[in-house]
């Protein structure tokens, strides 16, 4: 199969069910993630410095270079078409694999979140569960299940788990910043903010590994054009959703850990129970009864929309490249009667779920959750590295043909600009999540779990081009 069949074939038996609302709430699901505001609340004011610093490095580079190659190469699969028509087949099979296998330790951690933030609803009497493993085990392999099942019976049904909880994870915002101001008003602050306080200390190392993750959480706008065989008018919708989604993703990140701060001391700040940990202390200090509830009941409906939300759309690398035959042709199979990617879908729930039982076995609950972090930061931005080293590739590639499609500003350079600072962005990220966290008990350990299991997955996806490709 040459690879422009291949590209114009992936959108075969599938159906266009999104358009830019729909992209929109997609974007705000799978990126903005309310657990990231307690994890870089962890710095201290300092987090609001180095979210601005994470929008000008990364965030508006991957926009940028998004707008630009889905308009270039645009169908189902998203950057595995980028990374193939700017490098050939096996770098596009590394970046396309590579962007799955890492959402299948991505998932493990954020089904934990959910069952930490879950137990909220049921105040103390429930908080004792959080190290329970069996209680997270059960817990997150039925949500797992039912967000799959959803999406095998169709996106049009499916996409409603994202949208819902895009609404919800403004409700958060909302909430957190009414309520916040609130107590602000009744008690001050719980934090002192000072100029130098808000200065980051880039001699700290810690410094450098929390802004790592905070690149981390504004990644996932190449996440809709992956789905660009299920989206009306992609050409023009995705770049509307882009431009809405950022403006507002990038506020509600600096906005909402300002809050945070201002309800919680940050030396008390949980990694995971951060946010309810936020609306119970505000609940407690302005005398509100049950924001802990009503907070802990939308902070579980948005982050459950962000599960749907790369559930859905992750599956679309293996389906894509299942139909390029480079993994098992089954996986490029859609369902006779819902017209959705089935196979994908339900191999990728297999897989979590031994990673999962994997994850609470022998370890505490928040150990396993930040190695199960650092693992996806490395395998993810792998594909990252491809993405923003295609943007100049593919504009040379075009040479002066093609000028309606120069989305990336300042002509020549542009390209060159903006790929750089990102791939220098993603660069540094990755080597930062390979090294140990302060405090690590048994740091040759870490780097052997991380590191290893990394490059172990890597040669496991290569193993299979090399076994599965067809000739041309």
């Amino acid at each position: 199969m040459t690879v422009e069949a291949s590209s114009t074939e992936n959108s075969v038996g599938l159906r266009r069910s999104l358009g830019v609302s729909d992209l929109v709430f997609l974007n705000i699901a799978a990126i903005l993630g309310i657990r990231w505001l307690s994890t870089a609340a962890q710095m201290g004011p300092s987090s609001l410095i180095l979210w601005l610093l994470a929008v000008l490095v990364f965030f508006i580079p991957s926009g940028l270079t998004v707008m630009e190659l889905n308009s270039r190469k645009s169908g189902e699969g998203g950057i595995y078409l980028w990374a193939k028509a700017a490098f050939g087949e096996q770098h596009g099979f590394i970046a396309g694999w590579t962007y799955w296998v890492n959402n299948l330790f991505y998932f493990p951690g954020l089904l934990l979140f959910i069952a930490g933030a879950f137990l909220f609803l049921g105040g103390n009497e429930w908080l004792g569960l959080g190290d329970s493993a069996a209680y997270n085990a059960a817990f997150s392999l039925t949500l797992l299940w039912i967000v799959i099942g959803l999406n095998v019976i169709g996106l049009s049904r499916g996409k409603w788990i994202q949208n819902i909880g895009a609404l919800a994870t403004g409700a958060v915002f909302v909430v957190l910043v009414i309520t916040g101001i609130w107590a602000w008003a009744l008690h001050g602050s719980a934090t002192s903010f000072t100029a130098a306080s808000l200065v980051p200390d880039y001699r700290n190392f810690s410094t450098l590994t929390f802004f790592a993750t905070m690149t981390f959480a504004f990644a996932g706008l190449e996440l809709g054009p992956a789905m660009g065989g299920e989206i009306r008018d992609p050409t023009r919708s995705i770049p509307r959703a882009m431009l809405i989604s950022g403006l507002m993703i990038a506020g509600i990140y600096i906005v909402g850990t300002g809050i945070l701060l201002i309800a919680v001391p940050e030396g008390e700040i949980g990694v995971i129970t951060g946010i309810p940990q936020a609306f119970a202390s505000i609940g407690e200090r302005a005398g509100l009864a049950g924001l802990a509830i009503l907070g802990a009941l939308l902070i579980v409906l948005s982050s459950t929309g962000g599960l749907g939300a790369w559930v859905s759309g992750v599956a679309r690398i293996p389906y894509a490249i299942g139909i390029d035959r480079y993994l098992p042709e089954a996986l490029g199979r859609t369902h006779p009667r819902f017209g959705t990617p089935y196979v994908a879908l339900m191999t990728q729930g297999a897989v979590v779920s031994l990673l999962l039982m994997a994850a609470v076995t022998d370890s505490t609950i928040e150990e396993a959750y930040v190695m199960l972090l650092d693992m996806s930061i490395v395998l993810y931005f792998v594909p990252f590295l491809y993405m923003f080293a295609a943007l100049p590739a593919l504009r040379i590639k075009a040479g002066g043909n093609n000028e309606g499609i120069r989305l990336v500003p300042l002509g020549s350079l542009g390209p060159w600009l903006f790929g750089g600072l990102g791939f220098a962005a993603t660069l540094l990220s990755v080597i930062l999540a390979l090294i140990p966290p302060a405090g690590s008990a048994n740091p040759g350990l870490f780097i052997a779990k991380v590191g290893g299991g990394c490059l172990l997955f890597i040669v496991v996806g290569v193993v299979f081009y090399r076994r599965n490709r067809k000739p041309v």
